[in-house]
């Protein structure tokens, strides 16, 4: 089963708040009311809501200073609420990180879908930066090499290594078992306008072997006559 999404109603009118709280808990959201700003900042890391709703006026720090405290302390979604609606005051709830801002009174089906409008794209979002990564890093037992920020992490450690070698083992590990000749490892990794001896691969690879020995789970390979392998076990 499924955990709920966890939303924080940061609102010291306590009427205002039960209601938010009955509209989204009969939407199958888990809810938790706050009636000021120092004990939301106290709650967020305990409860760590995915959505905050946070009205700005409130009593001790208001909801502007709350934002600017949650923002130190993590990346939720929030939806900022207010009895004003001057474009300033949406303006600057906007540029200190809320994703968006509605103003009371309000309807409660807007607002239902305005929370899983916000909780929807962030997870569009996230699945989209997540895919991002795995497309440009690939991982085994013990090894994971990364395009992204060109770095080798091995048995835990991470390894030095110049851009080709690393593109090399990226390349041969993101093809495992498949078999890949030195001309064509040239083409590949150095391009068509490269000037220089296949030998060239046979020395990457043999420094790739000094820092990346055989593991258990995967090793270098060389197929004798044909060329060099990632190989699985």
């Amino acid at each position: 089963m499924t955990d709920k999404q966890r939303i924080m109603i940061v609102d010291d009118d306590a009427n205002i708040a039960e209601l938010i709280s009955l509209y989204l808990t009969k939407e199958c959201f888990d809810t938790e009311i706050v009636p000021d700003g120092e004990t939301a900042v106290e709650r967020y890391g305990s409860y760590k809501p995915d959505l905050i709703l946070l009205d700005i006026m409130l009593p001790g720090i208001d909801g502007y200073e709350v934002l600017r405290r949650i923002r130190k302390l993590g990346d939720c979604s929030v939806i900022m609420l207010s009895a004003k609606g001057e474009t300033f005051d949406k303006v600057l709830g906007l540029e200190l990180g809320a994703d968006d801002y509605m103003v009371k009174p309000f309807d409660s089906k807007e607002l239902v879908a305005r929370v899983k409008a916000v909780l929807r794209r962030n997870r569009t979002q996230e699945k989209a930066e997540e895919a991002a990564a795995d497309k440009d890093s690939v991982s085994y037992p013990d090894l994971v090499i990364s395009l992204t920020n060109y770095q080798v992490t091995y048995m835990g450690h991470i390894v030095d290594m110049p851009p080709k070698e690393l593109e090399l083992l990226y390349f041969l590990a993101s093809h495992p078992n498949q078999v890949f000749s030195r001309d064509k490892l040239l083409e590949l990794i150095w391009d068509y306008d490269y000037v220089g001896d296949s030998r060239t691969i046979d020395v990457h690879i043999k420094r790739l072997r000094e820092k990346i020995h055989d593991h258990d789970n995967w090793a270098i390979g060389t197929v004798w006559g044909r060329g060099y392998r990632f190989e699985t076990r």
